[in-house]
């Protein structure tokens, strides 16, 4: 099940403007990179803001086997889905997985826990909570 289509970071130019100049947070299994969305200086009423683009990095680092590695994005991934309407339009967003998580074994509730409180700390989510 993966993001929406709207919802990706493809490009690698969007990937390294996020890491260039975006603000850093971190966790115990994630470092969260968030790019503010560009303030437009004539705002029209006809055009939505885009959605928050979301890219989710994942190394060898954390484990040579892509079985595991692909097991740990789906997690993030269907926690990401539950957060995707509580988040604010126009962020994008990295999400780097840290090689400690492979070893820790956890599972999506506890994903889920630690990217609301970074998406909150870095005010993506809709009442910061």
């Amino acid at each position: 099940m993966a993001l929406p289509k709207a919802y990706r970071l493809k490009s690698r130019q969007d990937f390294q403007a996020v890491f260039r100049e975006g603000i850093r947070r971190h966790s115990s299994h994630f470092t969260l990179r968030a790019l503010k969305p560009a303030l437009s200086t004539e705002p029209s009423l006809d055009t939505a803001p885009p959605a928050t683009k979301i890219g989710i990095a994942i190394s060898t680092k954390v484990s040579k086997r892509a079985v595991v590695r692909n097991k740990i994005k789906r997690q993030i991934t269907a926690a990401l889905h539950q957060l995707l309407p509580k988040l604010v339009p126009g962020w994008r967003l990295v999400l780097i997985v840290k090689p400690t998580t492979a070893k820790s074994e956890c599972e999506t509730q506890k994903f889920l826990q630690e990217l609301e409180q970074l998406l909150a700390q870095t005010e993506v989510l809709n009442g910061h909570s």
